[in-house]
């Protein structure tokens, strides 16, 4: 995940209208007159608090969002125009990266010493979206039969309702964001209430920016207001990234009025280590990986795959390289584990490390470290000896807990790799790029990555089986938001 982005000097947001939502190019109040707090993972305490949207807020942005659509000028600019005015929101996002960055520490607790990878790598993501839609053909001619002439036109597919996460909830949402924008459509986004800030800066960037009234809406809503927003029939399109419970219930609701959805869900992703490869390295990449963000990655690599004749040195490798881990408040540039993002979030955690104890072998961490006695932290955890049955294996903890898992040949670290309901993310350590890729093409995952956890958000991301529905990143994020229509004529029109 090592990427050249600067670090970032963090500064405290400074949100215009913390106490309004951005409805239909305006700062409104909230129907529901109530506040969302928002509370530091490293201190327990409020840092923050937002305007809730209950479901009539919720209506007012589809309304102002489907009036901007189907009479706006923003569906019908050129798309070089479109672009111009993502520049300016870009330039404006570019310059408040220090705000994304304090915001995210102080809502979610991500280390102040990762922004720069984290927002930094955002803002260029928004950047790359922008280069890629100049360069994309909006009209296509194709060869047909059926006339002179056979286009193919890439239109907005309408209004989006975007719902981002709270573990990366600038990046998720300013990518869908882009998209839509570059695309034509208009876009309700709903951030998770626990990390609302990020949200408001991109709402500020895209007003400042001269994007038009009801082009870009945005609510900050509880999870009944959010399904209210999910089931309105003005809304075109879900995209949606979360827990696979929240996504089968979002494919339910768009498949009763065929309405398209991107849902980008949950993951158990597998690493396999063949036997080419380094104890020592790889004890270093695992202890290193799971500690990223806490653990609260959904392409994290949480199961790892050892032949079992190393099991037992690669167990021993981790635990070392676990125990001179750091874990401190996230402002802490020495910090290499922050917390986790909220009390529910390491309850949960714990709930999942109590019954690994009964079922696997605990190697190292299961607790809250001693000196943090305020704070939602725990310790890095491994177990051994996990057999991909159980809970530990299965289910995604989301947090720095690590299950190992002997397998007795490549067959049988494939087989167990598989043997998920998720498919989302994978690698295979190995000096063989060979072997790499034979192995990656046989495991059923949306992304595998060789010697650790790689992601490149400019190519296509989203998952196999209950991990999700289509794709974010690259060309095939931006035909996620477009609608095709085939046009056939008696000539090439004067307008191409």
């Amino acid at each position: 995940m090592n990427a050249p982005f600067p670090q970032i000097t963090p500064v405290e947001p400074k949100i215009a209208h913390p106490d309004r939502l951005f409805i239909g190019g305006a700062w409104v109040t909230a129907h529901s007159g109530r506040m969302i707090e928002q509370v530091s993972p490293d201190t327990e305490e409020v840092v923050s608090a937002v305007a809730e949207a209950d479901e009539a807020d919720m209506d007012a942005a589809v309304a102002a969002a489907r009036h901007a659509f189907d009479h706006g000028p923003w569906p019908r600019m050129q798309p070089g125009e479109r672009l111009a005015v993502m520049k300016k929101m870009a330039a404006i996002l570019h310059a408040r990266v220090g705000e994304t960055a304090r915001a995210w520490s102080m809502q979610m607790g991500g280390l102040a010493s990762f922004s720069g990878i984290m927002q930094g790598g955002s803002n260029a993501t928004f950047d790359g979206i922008i280069a890629m839609a100049e360069g994309f053909d909006w009209v296509e001619k194709r060869p047909t039969v059926g006339a002179a002439v056979g286009l193919v036109a890439y239109e907005p597919v309408g209004v989006v309702a975007a719902i981002a996460p709270w573990n990366g909830p600038y990046g998720i949402m300013l990518n869908k964001v882009a998209y839509a924008l570059a695309a034509g459509c208009c876009i309700i986004m709903k951030p998770s209430p626990e990390t609302p800030l990020e949200a408001y800066i991109i709402a500020e960037a895209a007003q400042s920016a001269g994007v038009p009234a009801g082009v870009v809406n945005l609510v900050t809503g509880h999870r009944e207001a959010s399904d209210h927003l999910v089931c309105n029939p003005g809304v075109d399109k879900v995209s949606f990234t979360g827990s696979t419970v929240a996504g089968k219930r979002i494919a339910q609701v768009c498949g009763e009025r065929i309405a398209r959805c991107t849902l980008e869900l949950g993951g158990k992703s597998a690493a396999i280590v063949l036997d080419d490869f380094p104890i020592p390295i790889a004890a270093k990449i695992f202890a290193g990986t799971i500690c990223m963000m806490s653990g609260q990655v959904c392409a994290m690599l949480s199961r790892v795959l050892v032949s079992r004749v190393r099991h037992d040195e690669l167990a021993a490798a981790i635990a070392a390289e676990m125990a001179q881990v750091k874990i401190g408040h996230s402002d802490d540039p020495t910090t290499q584990l922050g917390p986790v993002a909220m009390k529910r979030q390491l309850e949960r955690i714990e709930s999942y490390i109590a019954e690994g104890k009964s079922t696997a072998r605990l190697v190292h961490g299961g607790a809250r470290p001693a000196h943090l006695p305020k704070g939602y932290f725990i310790e890095p955890t491994l177990f051994a000896n996990v057999d991909n049955a159980s809970r530990i294996a299965q289910e995604e903890i989301f947090g720095p807990v690590l299950a190992l898992i002997p397998y007795e040949d490549e067959a049988d670290a494939i087989r167990i790799a598989n043997d998920s309901s998720f498919g989302l993310n994978g690698s295979v350590l190995t000096q063989d790029v060979d072997a790499a890729y034979r192995i990656a093409r046989a495991v059923r995952t949306g992304a595998v990555g060789q010697n650790g956890l790689r992601m490149d958000f400019g190519l296509p991301f989203g998952g196999f089986k209950q991990s999700g529905l289509g794709r974010e990143g690259g060309i095939e994020g931006l035909l996620g938001y477009t609608e095709l229509k085939t046009i056939l004529l008696d000539g090439m029109p004067s307008a191409l």
